[in-house]
């Protein structure tokens, strides 16, 4: 607590003061309304969950004033103007429940998506624009917005903001002159080609964003804080093309001189604070920040946008490192610190660093999965590392009527989420590994740099089950005659034993590997190696050994990487795509390895690489021989259950093995 008291100090944006300088980022609450636009009670738990575990401030995901301008599907995300009877009992019910932990809770409102409209969550019409533009993901042209619909969405602005304040919301956020959403759209000249007063200079640029605060003042009253969600800075090269990090380019969309100004403006508008990022739909990695991303990237534009306006600044973008939190508030870097999917992966993350169990905080691995990804697919809100967020009371551990002992055969991700849940569900877990530490296939994922939170997960559940008094057997591998020799001391039995990476031979096995070995510094790959597999796997992997100076070719069979086992979201996949070329990494795709001798590796295509090594990332196969073995040899009922979960079920992501064995671990 005294380590980090400059997090735990009040500040007040406008009249409403809020008690620490932790606030929950906006997310997409996908899944958290009914079709009348209120919250259902997936959302209503969600945010009080994270209001619980210690955020002073909750600012909702985006959530719509209009439906008829642009049409959005129901139910997708809330609507303030919809049913307005009931959204205000909705809401109510839930900030009554939120200010019962002293917290505060803003409602952020869009104006609409226009052309970055998901191409899932779009109505039947065509997208709207500023001025008839390409749409994002999609091969159209939007519809300009006529002045009498941006008339109408002002208005409905006014009525939702009202609608917020009636349901107890103690402000709003407008999303946003952020990320290329229809409002920034008109804000950027790139987009905005119109020859009235809503285009041209700077000012009509923003005349949409400054009618939208002047009417919701208008409605509200002036003490009625109205936050602004705020990109200074576009990343834009071109429609669809955004800029990599330390990537020299002309800016297209809104430039740092231009970011400066525009912030001028909407706070002399009546704007009362901002809530800072960077980016857009057309460099998304920037304003939906993957693992590839350096932690705390929006640091230095709060700071900039501190030293230009006299409003608290908020923060979010990967800032879930305590230390940097704490150095941000304490530089002047912003006033509030804001967590997003820190928030889903731990609700109590706040409380934890309160109390000085650090950690215990389960981390996020910005593998984006649960949240954006899951977003975009399905339009669903989850997270990958808790499988309880937005589904809070449907997932609730009900304590076990007759508690169990079971036995784990497996100390990897999956292996660790069923002894965590059986010992907080009151069974008496015993688990067996056989390597040396718990964390399976995270430890050598988590090998590079850029995804340190994997080892940090595998620690997580370290020091989670010694919490918990959990029995953690290591160097142990569990056979077959060890668990049907010991089968009456259990009721049951779970198997996680995970994977292993496939392998074949192209002739000079001495200098062949598996990505495995390499990132676990097993094997020593060169100065120059070849990657056979253009998964995640071989992309993650060829752009650390770049980072290491190793020349690096990534041979793929199918027509282009990432094909097969790409992340969920493409914020990551399109990132990592760029990256790699970007970086030095040379590319084959639709070519197949076929022998390797004498530091020559033939192709299929007829020509010869020479290489120091072949690195084979072809993909795991499930380990499964165990759970057989128990299977067939169980005619006798010696087992009373048997289960099998994670990799060695079905080789899929960390997402996944957490989730089946938080599911399988729920019900015994």
């Amino acid at each position: 607590m005294n380590k980090y008291r400059n997090l735990f100090t009040p500040v007040k944006i406008l009249s409403c003061e809020i008690k620490n300088r932790f606030s929950m980022a906006p997310m997409g609450p996908l899944g958290l309304s009914d079709a009348e636009g209120g919250f259902n009670q997936r959302g209503i738990d969600y945010y009080t969950r994270r209001a619980k575990g210690g955020a002073g401030l909750i600012i909702t995901g985006v959530t719509f004033v209009d439906n008829q301008v642009e049409e959005h599907g129901r139910p997708s995300v809330p609507m303030s103007t919809h049913n307005p009877v009931h959204f205000v009992r909705t809401g109510k019910e839930m900030t009554e429940r939120i200010h019962a932990y002293n917290a505060k809770i803003f409602l952020q409102m869009s104006g609409g998506f226009g052309r970055v409209t998901v191409p899932t969550n779009m109505g039947e019409y065509p997208p709207v624009a500023p001025s008839p533009i390409p749409h994002r993901w999609l091969d159209k042209t939007c519809r300009e917005l006529a002045k009498d619909e941006i008339k109408h969405i002002v208005k409905k602005f006014g009525e939702g903001a009202f609608n917020a304040k009636r349901a107890g919301f103690d402000g709003v956020e407008i999303h946003a002159v952020h990320e290329g959403y229809l409002i920034d759209q008109f804000a950027i000249s790139l987009f905005n080609r119109r020859s009235d007063e809503y285009g041209g200079s700077l000012e009509n640029r923003l005349r949409f964003a400054r009618e939208i605060v002047e009417c919701i003042k208008e409605r509200c009253g002036k003490d009625f804080p109205v936050a602004l969600r705020y990109s200074p800075k576009s990343f834009i090269k071109d429609f669809r093309s955004g800029a990599l990090p330390g990537e020299e380019f002309i800016e297209k969309g809104r430039d740092l001189p231009e970011g400066v100004e525009a912030a001028k403006l909407l706070v002399a508008y009546g704007y009362d604070a901002l809530d800072v990022d960077v980016g857009s739909y057309d460099s998304w990695w920037w304003s939906h920040p993957p693992m590839y991303q350096e932690k705390g990237l929006y640091r230095p534009f709060a700071k900039l946008m501190k030293e230009t306006v006299d409003v608290p600044v908020i923060c979010a973008g990967r800032m879930d490192k305590p230390d940097m939190a704490n150095e941000a508030i304490a530089g002047g870097v912003c006033d509030i610190v804001s967590l997003g999917r820190p928030l889903l992966a731990d609700p109590d993350y706040v409380q934890k660093l309160r109390s000085g169990k650090t950690r215990l905080i389960r981390p996020c691995l910005s593998c984006q999965e649960g949240c954006m990804g899951r977003i975009q697919e399905y339009s669903l809100l989850n997270c990958a590392v808790n499988p309880r967020t937005c589904r809070e009371r449907a997932t609730r551990l009900i304590p076990a009527e007759k508690s169990k002992r079971v036995l784990i055969a497996g100390g990897g991700a999956a292996g660790c989420e069923a002894a965590r849940v059986l010992k907080l569900r009151g069974h008496e877990p015993v688990l067996f590994e056989k390597s040396g530490r718990l964390g399976g296939n995270l430890i050598a994922g988590g090998a590079p740099d850029f995804k340190e939170d994997d080892i940090a997960l595998a620690d997580w559940y370290t020091a989670t089950l010694e919490d918990l008094g959990v029995e953690v057997h290591l160097n142990r591998e569990m056979r077959k005659e060890d668990i049907r020799g010991s089968s009456p001391e259990y009721d049951a039995v779970i198997v996680a034993t995970g994977s292993t990476p496939k392998k074949f031979p192209l002739g000079d096995d001495a200098k062949t590997f598996t990505a495995a070995e390499v990132l676990l510094g097993q094997k020593d790959p060169g100065k120059k190696t070849v990657i056979a597999g253009g998964g995640l796997v071989g992309c993650e992997l060829a752009l650390w050994l770049r980072q290491r100076n190793i020349e690096v070719t990534i041979v793929e069979a199918l027509p282009k990487i990432l094909c097969l086992n790409a992340p969920l979201c493409h914020a990551n996949s399109e990132m990592l795509e760029q990256l790699l070329p970007y970086k030095g990494v040379t590319l084959k795709t639709g070519t197949q390895v076929k022998s390797f001798a004498g530091g020559s590796l033939l192709l299929n295509s007829g020509e010869s690489l020479s290489c120091d090594s072949v690195i084979l990332a072809v993909g795991y196969s499930e380990n499964r021989s165990l759970y057989r073995e128990l299977e067939a040899g169980d005619s006798a009922g010696e087992i009373g259950e048997l289960y099998l979960v994670g990799d060695a079920m079905k080789v899929a992501n960390i997402m996944y093995a957490v989730w089946n064995a938080f599911e399988t671990a729920s019900n015994i």
